[in-house]
C-alpha cells in the first residue's frame, strides 16, 4: 500500500549514530531508495569525543510505515538506536531559518514591520535587501516566511 493511500502522521525521530563519513549518505539514501520523504533533517555532534552524533529527522507516513523506518535504520551498523520522540509524547520543537528578503521603499519597510511582528532578527543588511533570523515553532516560523516572501 502507498503512503499516501494511509492516514500519513508526522514523527520526529532521533537517531543516535557514530560520528563517521558516509553516515548521513547512508541515512538518507535508506530514505530515498524506499521512497520515503525527509521533511527536515539535522545533524549535531553529542560527544565530548565528537564520535557521536545525532541525526534529527522528521518525516511523515502510517505507523506501519514509520516502524519500517525505524527497523531498517536499527540495522545500518553505525546506528546505536533510534528514538521516536512523537511516540513519547510532549517535547519541543525549534527551527531555524535565515530569510534573506529584497527590496526597496516601501517593500523594505514592510519586510522590517512583518519581521518585528514575529520578532525576527535581522542579521545582516545591505541598501538591497535583508537577512532574517527566524526561531521558533515549525507552524511560527512557516507563517512568517510567507509573507515576508510576498511583501517583495
Amino acid at each position: 500500500m502507498k503512503i499516501a493511500e494511509q492516514s500519513s502522521e508526522r514523527h520526529v525521530l532521533n537517531v543516535i549514530v557514530d560520528n563517521e563519513a558516509g553516515i548521513l549518505a547512508k541515512i538518507s539514501g535508506l530514505f530515498t531508495a524506499r521512497g520515503y520523504n525527509i521533511d527536515s533533517l539535522t545533524v549535531a555532534d553529542i560527544s565530548e569525543d565528537h564520535a557521536i552524533s545525532r541525526i534529527t529527522v522528521v518525516t511523515r507516513g502510517p505507523e506501519p510505515v514509520i516502524d519500517q523506518i525505524r527497523a531498517q535504520l536499527e540495522r545500518l551498523v553505525p546506528v546505536h538506536r533510534v528514538i521516536d520522540l512523537t511516540e513519547r509524547g510532549a517535547h519541543v520543537e525549534r527551527e531555524l531559518a535565515l530569510v534573506k528578503v529584497a527590496g526597496k521603499g516601501e517593500a523594505r519597510v514592510e519586510a522590517l514591520r512583518i519581521a518585528e511582528l514575529f520578532r525576527a532578527n535581522v542579521v545582516d543588511t545591505t541598501t538591497q535587501s535583508f537577512v532574517f533570523e527566524l526561531t521558533g515553532s515549525p507552524d511560527k516560523v512557516e507563517s512568517i516566511t510567507m509573507p515576508i516572501a510576498t511583501s517583495r
